[in-house]
């Protein structure tokens, strides 16, 4: 919105020349996020309190959990508004690639609020198949979207190869469920993360960083070109929405970090792991998605090997309690200590990710 009131500007003022680069809009994006979380961030929480939306602390989590009944959830109000807002204002809004993204990431919100609001009546909530199979019809919804209408067409349904330059396979007809599992995946496996004070958002602040890059390298012509990665015009904007997404996370942070004041809630969680993936899917990086999130991925995969070595052995567990942030609380790891651990180990899976842009 910024870009087409101020751009048009610079012929009298040369400042406003600014706003042509993707760079500047991302980088005070970031900031809007930020300041917005600021602001709305103790009067969200005062609102839950009154509104007596709070945590419900279920007796399959270790005891320490307890005290966390009652504190404000559905915080992902708050990380919409710190998504949509900035996005709106700092990016093109001419360039479908933005509005896809908007769209995703609000619907699986809203997929996530109506399981926060289910939980407030029942503890548990939508309960997982039909959560997943809402993802997953949303996924798949906008896997047709994105066939008929795809944001770049000439590579409408091809995806990208780790480590092979200039293969990018075209999945056609097939792309479709590719997209509802991407989608559909990415946001299970953060919803699962988030279990710990600050765990799920702060990760996603370092996964929004990478994917905002990934982003802007993906609509430079001369980069892409030099990266052998595929250039899709007007993907670049698509890190204004990344960098607004990371100043949500950190002004989400502020209030979420232990003792947290708020928590995420599925709304929060379902919303940033639906805008992961959408940015992942339409830059064409759907397959690096497993080692951007690479702490996502063996957080949901905790869950699974948990349940199948349940059922193969017959009672017996792998972990002491899954997701594995749970095993390390009961192995008597302070939730700080784990948190800030597992943000690094987050963080070199991003570092990594963005290395095998060069190993080709």
């Amino acid at each position: 919105m910024l870009y087409w009131l101020l751009y048009p500007l610079k012929e009298y003022f040369f400042a406003f020349n600014l706003f042509r680069y993707i760079t500047f809009r991302a980088a005070y994006a970031s900031v809007t996020a930020l300041v917005l979380s600021f602001l709305l961030g103790p009067w969200l929480i005062r609102k839950l309190k009154q509104s007596g939306i709070g945590q419900k602390v279920g007796e399959d989590l270790p005891s320490k959990h307890r005290e966390k009944e009652g504190v404000p959830t559905m915080g992902g109000i708050l990380i919409l508004i710190g998504i949509v807002v900035p996005t709106l204002l700092w990016s093109r809004l001419d360039v479908g690639f933005v509005w896809v993204a908007i769209l995703a990431t609000v619907w699986m919100g809203i997929i996530g609020f109506v399981d926060d609001i289910t939980k407030l009546r029942s503890k548990k909530g939508m309960g997982a198949k039909a959560k997943f199979l809402a993802q997953l019809s949303a996924g798949l919804l906008l896997g047709v979207y994105l066939y008929l209408r795809p944001c770049a067409p000439e590579f409408a349904t091809r995806t990208s190869i780790l480590f092979f330059k200039n293969t990018f396979p075209d999945l056609r007809i097939f792309y479709i469920p590719f997209v509802a599992l991407v989608l559909a995946g990415t946001s299970n496996a953060v919803n699962l993360t988030d279990g710990l004070d600050g765990l799920a958002v702060g990760l996603m602040g370092i996964a929004a960083s990478a994917y905002s890059v990934l982003s802007y390298v993906t609509g430079h012509v001369k980069i892409s070109e030099y990266l052998n990665i595929l250039f899709m015009n007007g993907a670049g904007e698509l890190s204004v929405f990344c960098t607004s997404m990371l100043g949500a996370c950190l002004g989400f942070l502020w209030f979420n970090a232990h003792p947290a004041k708020i928590f995420l809630g599925d709304m929060g969680s379902l919303a940033l792991g639906g805008a992961l993936g959408i940015v992942a899917i339409l830059t064409k990086q759907e397959i690096l998605l497993l080692i951007v999130c690479g702490f996502f991925v063996v957080e949901a995969l905790s869950v699974i090997l948990q349940v199948l070595y349940f059922k193969l052995t017959r009672g017996k567990r792998l972990f002491l309690m899954s997701p594995i942030h749970h095993h390390f609380e009961l192995k008597g790891w302070a939730e700080s200590t784990i948190v800030v651990r597992f943000w690094i180990i987050g963080l070199l899976f991003a570092l990594l990710a963005l290395s095998t842009l060069k190993i080709r």
